[in-house]
């Protein structure tokens, strides 16, 4: 009942923020950013609560698909919530808010398709580990998303109400690769803890899942050598950002559907 009444508080301040910035948007490019920070900030601890019930149950963790989706749609609004202090980020919960919201309504109205399991606490290390590695990995590729919008509006020399809300696009990329370099890291700690807590990590049903994370490490690691030592940037950065992410994308939940949909 407790998780009910405040994953459903959480789906309706989201709505009513992405309602708000929406209208502002259309009015004018300058949003009371303190009004959504503060609405995100209610949802954001609503949407905790929720996680913590629905994720860490009775019989141990519930990593069953809906509910990992709830905990990453949790982390990355946390990171974008206290990045936006900072910068003006606020554009990207056009995107985040209705995700968050489906996510949270999928999660408590349908049955968990996985059983909870006891783990230990180097297992249960590992998976936070890498639900952070695809949060930040996540929140690059949106990121990624909006760069790649920003710059191709700037190169055909177009500049709506959206555009206006953006930062300078240098801003933007820098922001980006920080993103990168952070995920890149919390994946490289989440390979490491899997080869040593995991008895046989190329197990069938775990042999997919980190090929394809190797693949998107391999990517990150070329993208932030080109970064560094070429000055990548622009629809070159964006694109290698997006392969990655789909490998990760691939990798975790591509994992999870056939297992828990399609094999069950």
């Amino acid at each position: 009942m407790f998780t009910s009444i405040t994953g459903f508080a959480a789906v309706i301040l989201y709505v009513g923020g992405f309602c708000y910035l929406l209208t502002k948007l259309l009015k004018q490019p300058n949003v009371n950013t303190s009004m959504l920070q503060t609405l995100a900030g209610g949802a954001i601890v609503l949407h905790g609560l929720s996680t913590v019930q629905l994720v860490f149950v009775a019989d141990g963790l519930d990593l069953s698909l809906f509910r990992i989706f709830v905990l990453i749609a949790f982390v990355i609004n946390l990171v974008v919530f206290v990045s936006g202090r900072k910068k003006p980020l606020h554009s990207m919960y056009l995107l985040l808010f209705p995700i968050s919201a489906l996510s949270l309504i999928a999660a408590l109205e349908t049955p968990s398709t996985k059983p909870a399991a006891l783990m230990s606490p180097y297992i249960q290390s590992h998976i936070v580990i890498s639900i952070l590695a695809y949060s930040l990995l996540a929140i690059a590729a949106l990121h990624a998303l909006l760069t790649g919008y920003q710059n191709w509006q700037l190169k055909h020399k177009k500049q709506n109400l959206l555009m206006r809300t953006f930062p300078p696009l240098q801003t933007m990329e820098d922001f980006l690769f920080e993103l990168i370099l952070a995920g890149e890291i919390m994946l490289t700690l989440s390979l490491i803890s899997g080869f040593l807590y995991y008895e046989d990590l190329f197990d069938q049903k775990l042999l997919h899942k980190v090929t394809l994370s190797i693949v998107a490490w391999l990517v990150y690691a070329v993208l932030l050598w080109g970064r560094h030592s070429r000055g990548w940037r622009g629809i070159k950065a964006i694109s290698w950002s997006w392969v990655g992410f789909v490998a990760i994308l691939m990798g975790y939940v591509g994992s999870k559907i056939v297992l828990e949909f399609i094999l069950r």
